[in-house]
Order: C-alpha cells, then structure tokens, then sequence
C-alpha cells in the first residue's frame, strides 16, 4: 500500500556508539525520503562520532574506529541533514524512543535547534509492538514474507522498515485496536497524523520521557520524588530543582523543554 502523504517522510536509522542518549554519538545514518508524489531519495553517511565505539558494540553493527577514521564529524554534515528532512515527517523502528532523541541531541550539540515537534512521528516498530510483539526482523518476516538480510546494517534497516510500514497498512486495513482496558480505537487508516497518534506509547513533552503531560495536558514530572508533579509546582516550590537538573546528565533536548517552561511560568 502507498502512503498517503501530506508531506514527505523521511525513514532513518542510526548506528551509533551505544543506547545512551545524553552521551553516545551517531557512527552511521541511513536515511529515505519518500516524496508526496512516491518518489524516494537515499542519503547514508559514515560519522567520525569523536569518541571510541565499545567493541561489543562494534561487534553488533560491524563498524570499528578503523573505518570511520577518516569520515566527517556530525557537526561537519549537520546542515545538510537538516536541508534533507526540512518539512519532512519522521518515521522509523524504535525511532521515538532512540533514533530521533539522539538525532536531537546530535543537532543541539552542533548548535542547529530544530522544532522537531513540528514533524510527525511515525514508529513502526510501536505499531508491531502494539499489534504483535516482535522485533524488526520477525516484523520484516511476518508481514513481508521475506528474511531481512543484512540486519544492523543501517541502510538495510531503513529500507526494512519502510516496507514493513507499507506492508502493515495492507496487513491491518480495517482492523481495531483493542487497549490494555479491551477498548477498541478506530481502524489503523493510511493517514500519517492518525499513525503518528497511534505511535506514540506516551504524552512526551520531551523525547526521553523525563516530562509528559497528564490527563489535563499539564506538563508533568515522570522520575523521581516529583514523578506526578507539574513542573510548574515544583519550580515554585523547590527552587533549586531546575538547576540540579540544568547542571545534572539530562540530555539536552530534555533541558532545552525544561528552560522553555521555566520561562514560561516567569513570563506569567
């Protein structure tokens, strides 16, 4: 099934120096941009991340320092990938949890602030987990009927999982959803802002969850002894929380949401 686009999306993919998203870096990005009208464009680079990959992680997505010596650092390449996903949705495998935080975070750290709450957020991997409970290649065998090959190769993932996409709207055409209370949403429909919906597991305000906004849309702690609280409250209360967290390792997606609020509240 094609997507019904009302802008491009891009699908990316990122191998990186490990799943920390405050402190490891992108190694390498595969990225598909599919055109409203259904015409794609490939874009994948090697990132001399500036930082030693683990072996056991170099063991998984088989790039060593040795290859990637020599390649430019992310903030050498970072205003072309921001042109290339420039009124883009986003969409990808675990994306919303990993992919597009670190992606954030490697824009921040290059002094390029993008909105990423602008764009739709489409995660496929949410949309199988919801559906069937897998990973990436059993969702690749179970809805494409082929063995994805080149697994943890980024590209190869890329391409996975816009067909896996592709081949769920196809598979789900009509069907429900039941939640955890057994009940029913609407059908899964080939609409980019109603999968974006359905993509999301939580009311992030920021990308790792540290924030979200509760059942009244207040902006709210999700961690620790303030897990519950508004982060207004807390600001008025406990002065000195916003600096812990400012000064504390947070990524900077995360500290750049909690000055906009810390802003907010003094603006009224």
């Amino acid at each position: 099934m094609l997507l019904q686009l009302k802008n491009p999306i891009v699908f990316l993919d990122l191998e990186t120096t490990g799943i920390n998203i405050a402190t490891d870096r992108i190694v390498e990005i595969a990225l598909i941009k599919v055109l409203v009208n259904g015409t794609e464009e490939e874009k994948q680079l090697r990132i001399n991340p500036e930082m030693p990959i683990p072996l056991e992680t170099s063991l998984i997505h088989g790039i060593y320092a040795e290859d990637i010596k020599d390649a430019p650092t992310f903030k050498e390449v970072a205003k072309t990938l921001a042109k290339f996903i420039e009124g883009c949705d986003l969409g990808g495998f675990n994306s919303n949890r990993f992919d597009i935080p670190l992606l954030a975070e490697e824009f921040l750290r290059a002094d390029i602030d993008i909105d990423f709450k602008k764009h739709k957020f489409i995660d496929v991997q949410a949309i199988f987990h919801k559906m069937e409970k897998r990973t990436l290649t059993a969702a690749y065998k179970f809805y494409c009927k082929e063995e994805l090959v080149n697994a943890h190769s980024a590209m190869a993932d890329t391409k996975a999982t816009y067909e896996v996409l592709k081949a769920q709207l196809d598979h789900y055409q009509g069907v429900a959803f039941e939640d955890a209370k057994g009940v029913k949403t609407e059908p899964i429909v080939n609409d980019i802002d109603k999968l974006s919906e359905f993509s999301s597991f939580t009311k992030n305000v920021d990308f790792v969850g540290r924030i979200v906004y509760d059942e009244n849309g207040v902006e709210t702690f999700n961690f620790g002894k303030n897990k519950g609280v508004p982060v207004e409250k807390v600001f008025r209360e406990q002065p000195g929380y916003y600096g812990w967290m400012m000064n504390s390792e947070f990524p900077l997606y995360t500290k750049k949401v909690l000055t906009r609020l810390k802003l907010k509240m003094m603006s009224k």
